[in-house]
């Protein structure tokens, strides 16, 4: 599924982890929310890249993928502060770590939104 999509089963947002060990983690934190369903896919490598990050794909109806985009800031906080999420949603590729978190999360809401 390609970030920030939309399907007959809801819209979707692609996650990828700086830290893999965490990945399976972020998919259980994900999980919590009503209606949101998970899958785990190959990240594809990019260019001058050697490999690629798995990538979290998220699909829910558009509340429940802002409930999870909403959860992000606690599951990044838990974490090592060097630890980051990454997305790409309407072409807009978007870092989001314990250091601009607050400054992030209102543009990916937005992007999410429209």
């Amino acid at each position: 599924m390609a970030r920030g999509q939309s399907t007959p089963e809801g819209r979707g947002i692609g996650l990828e982890v700086s830290d893999p060990a965490q990945m399976a983690a972020l998919r259980a934190w994900v999980r919590q929310q009503p209606g949101v369903r998970t899958s785990l896919a190959e990240g594809t490598p990019g260019a001058g890249r050697l490999g690629a990050a798995d990538v979290l794909s998220v699909v829910a109806g558009s509340t429940g993928l802002l409930a999870v985009v909403r959860t992000l800031p606690d599951f990044i906080r838990s974490r090592r502060s060097t630890f980051r999420i990454e997305t790409t949603v309407r072409g807009e590729r978007l870092t989001i770590d314990a250091t601009n978190v607050e400054d992030v999360l209102p543009l990916l809401e937005r992007l999410l939104d429209e």
